[in-house]
């Protein structure tokens, strides 16, 4: 008997939660925690739930331009560049002026040696200009040439590596024959033979 009446009051209370529309509940852990030590504090959770739908920024990435690798700047030509920049022919030369006038007034010894050595190298710069130039002026004459040929229906002629060297080996005998300095470079050109001549024969060692 006593064990039905226990069951119908079970019974009971169930059907008044469910029409007062309460759900029994769990304990959670921060109740159990609780529970476990009741002079304690309640212990929260420090992890924030990720939320699902994230808003990601998108970070606009800066891209470097390099102007001479790059196909916006346009193909080089060397001669719409020396055009373009033909002013600093005149600069550069008025820039030498200037520092042989530095140099003869100039008496320290390090300053002097310094600007001793800008000249030179300033020298040296225009010479490798005034080469490529001429090297560029024997090019374009060579596509003229090859472009006449062209024209009357002939068949156009393309030089070798070893001919291009032979001629530019005859032109710079020539110059240096106008120049004087003939003599002198054939005799340098001897001595670095003669040099390499004997590294090259066995030494007394191997023998």
């Amino acid at each position: 008997e006593e064990l039905l009446r226990v069951q119908s009051d079970r019974r009971v209370r169930v059907r008044k939660q469910v029409t007062s529309g309460k759900k029994t509940t769990k304990p959670t852990k921060a109740t159990v925690k609780q529970q476990q030590g009741k002079k304690g504090p309640l212990e929260m959770s420090a992890k924030k739930p990720v939320p699902f739908l994230r808003q990601v920024v998108s970070v606009t990435k800066k891209v470097h331009r390099d102007p001479r690798f790059d196909d916006l700047s346009g193909e080089y030509k060397p001669e719409i560049f020396m055009k373009t920049y033909s002013f600093l022919d005149s600069i550069k030369k008025q820039e030498k002026e200037m520092v042989q006038k530095q140099l003869k007034k100039c008496r320290n010894m390090e300053q002097k040696e310094k600007l001793q050595q800008l000249l030179n190298r300033m020298t040296q710069q225009e010479q490798a200009q005034k080469k490529q130039q001429k090297q560029r002026e024997k090019e374009l004459s060579l596509k003229r040439q090859q472009r006449e040929l062209a024209k009357q229906g002939k068949k156009p002629f393309f030089l070798k590596k070893s001919e291009k060297r032979r001629l530019e080996l005859a032109e710079k005998y020539a110059e240096l024959k106008k120049s004087g300095k003939l003599e002198s470079f054939l005799n340098k050109k001897r001595k670095r033979n003669a040099i390499k001549d004997k590294r090259r024969l066995p030494s007394q060692k191997n023998l």
